[in-house]
């Protein structure tokens, strides 16, 4: 008796030990290293994205030249002025804009930059001068009297970042200068808006976080035809040559990319990173038969048609596996002997003077016809020298619509100065900064806000250490963009905003992310249930058996007290 009560006794403290190992041990271990780890990430930082207040400031510099101001008014500058504007796009985000305008009179070496015999001269006399910072500008106030401005021009937009405003006719001798500065001010702020950050285009920057007003169609179409921003793009030529039995055709392509195209991916360079590589396509059509219009012996393709024509051709262009940046795709068509010449149609039916069209984020086509070129008795094939010249002037408009390079018709009394042999003005690359610099802001937000999301819903997915220090990293470069925006330092704005967005897609497309991402609670029990059930099931019985034989033990006892 005293002998089963002893084994009796081992049983009960054996099978407490093992419960007691693998409640105090066991568990805390396999939870330890099956549990899935999640680095810290900074949520309350994150979490504030979602509110996105953004300030834009720009510096103005207003310079009067002689003749515009009296000796009374010349004792009160000079003088600066502030003014904000503030929008409120959608209840998450919301615009503010602050030009800060500086009035002074203009130096003796300004003076003599201004008494160039064209306006031109004068742009360039004042650029060698001083240059004005990147995002600011810089409007020289002439009289009536000066020369440099035809009779009908108010404003003179330069290739730099300097604009020439003639003074008002009612303007005279005797008028104090908070009533000159009062006449100025609707000028000026069309001179911002024509080459500065306008509302319409840093909301067209904001498409992919609001939804734009479906009255303004022309920014609506102009975000949707550029590409997205990117930190590169692959820029390909083709020339398609689809009967190399009648034409043998030789572009300088390499030498035409030198001399139009590299001059304004040069001055590109702070917004993105360019390769560019061409190519010679043979048999190469394009997939849709044009009509042959009777009336002018030629053969036509309408409007309508056009959507069609891409689509075969890039099956033949290829693409750059190695590169996950966006490809812009220029085609040179030339049309075989039997279908020349071939002329484009606009949706009116009338001639397409370039004789090329674009697709939005894609890319340009044209057609170059060469029947010209050779008569009726030419032997095949016929070698002919393409035009460069000609067709990268057509390139260029096209590569500058896709870039977002915006084109806006300027206010009547304007004359906007041509672009020079780079294709781009200084304040044209300032609004491209501008809204790249936001588009950027914007894009990383909404990246970084979605990934919390995700990993906050899905509690399956790894955060190591490296996501964590990419989210640190995006945070960081997009407070530095949006404190250098309301600074006005439009350069390092930019490159902090494309920090931001390089991080933030490094981290929201890690990996790491989906290792767990997939892995069902079903199956966990599939797993854990043969390996824990047999351990498990006589642990608990004799668990159970102990607390049945303790109560069993302590109603005896009551039993004898009774």
């Amino acid at each position: 008796m005293a002998t089963t009560e002893v084994e009796r006794r081992r049983g009960q403290l054996a099978a407490l030990s093992i419960a007691a190992v693998v409640i105090i041990v066991g568990v805390p271990l396999w939870w330890r290293t099956t549990e899935t780890y999640r680095a810290w990430l900074p949520v309350s930082q994150i979490q504030e994205l979602s509110k996105l207040q953004l300030h834009l400031s720009a510096d103005v510099e207003v310079v009067f030249a002689r003749g515009t101001v009296t000796p009374e008014q010349q004792k009160k500058v000079p003088l600066t002025q502030t003014q904000d504007e503030e929008h409120i796009v959608d209840e998450d985000t919301a615009l503010r804009y602050r030009y800060e305008t500086r009035y002074r009179t203009a130096t003796i070496m300004e003076e003599d930059a201004l008494n160039q015999p064209t306006a031109a001269e004068a742009d360039l006399s004042l650029h060698t001068l001083s240059e004005s910072p990147c995002g600011s500008l810089v409007v020289y106030v002439i009289p009536e009297s000066s020369t440099l401005l035809l009779e009908d021009t108010d404003v003179y937009v330069g290739q730099r970042r300097t604009a020439l405003l003639r003074i008002g006719a009612q303007m005279r001798v005797g008028r104090t200068l908070e009533q000159l500065l009062a006449h100025l001010e609707p000028r000026i702020q069309q001179v911002l808006h024509v080459m500065s950050f306008s509302h319409t285009d840093i909301t067209a920057a904001l498409s992919d976080r609001v939804r734009l007003s479906p009255g303004n169609k022309e920014s609506i179409a102009d975000s949707m035809r550029a590409f997205k921003s990117s930190p590169g793009y692959e820029i390909t030529f083709s020339l398609l040559n689809p009967d190399p039995k009648s034409h043998r055709l030789y572009w300088d392509i390499e030498g035409a990319v030198q001399t139009y195209i590299q001059p304004l991916l040069t001055k590109l360079s702070p917004v993105a990173n360019f390769s560019i590589d061409s190519q010679t396509l043979h048999y190469a059509m394009l997939g849709v038969n044009p009509r042959f219009d009777s009336s002018r012996n030629a053969y036509t393709l309408i409007a309508d048609s056009l959507a069609h024509v891409i689509n075969p051709v890039e099956a033949r262009l290829g693409s750059n596996a190695a590169s996950s940046n966006p490809v812009l795709n220029f085609l040179l068509y030339v049309p075989d002997a039997h279908h020349s010449p071939l002329y484009i149609h606009d949706h009116k039916k009338q001639e397409v003077p370039s004789n090329a069209f674009h697709s939005p984020r894609w890319g340009g086509i044209m057609v170059y016809n060469v029947d010209g070129f050779y008569g009726p008795e030419a032997v095949f094939p016929v070698d002919i020298n393409i035009n460069m010249a000609k067709v990268m002037g057509v390139f260029l408009a096209q590569l500058r619509l896709l870039l977002g390079v915006q084109s806006s018709t300027p206010p009547p009394g304007f004359v906007v100065a041509p672009c020079g042999s780079t294709g781009l003005a200084d304040w044209e690359l300032d609004r491209l900064m501008w809204s790249r610099s936001v588009e950027n802001v914007a894009t990383a937000t909404t990246t970084i806000t979605s990934l919390a999301q995700l990993l906050d819903q899905i509690g399956n997915i790894v955060i190591n250490d490296n996501i964590a220090e990419q989210v640190s990293s995006a945070l960081t470069s997009l407070q530095l963009a949006v404190a250098e925006l309301e600074a006005g330092n439009l350069g390092f704005a930019l490159q902090y905003s494309k920090e931001a967005i390089l991080a933030s897609e490094r981290a929201f497309f890690d990996p790491s992310l989906l290792h767990l991402l997939y892995f069902p609670d079903d199956q966990k029990f599939a797993i854990y249930i043969p390996l824990f059930l047999p351990m498990c099931v006589p642990i608990l019985l004799s668990l159970l058996k102990i607390v049945s034989e303790a109560r069993q033990k302590r109603r005896e006892k009551q039993a004898k007290k009774d």
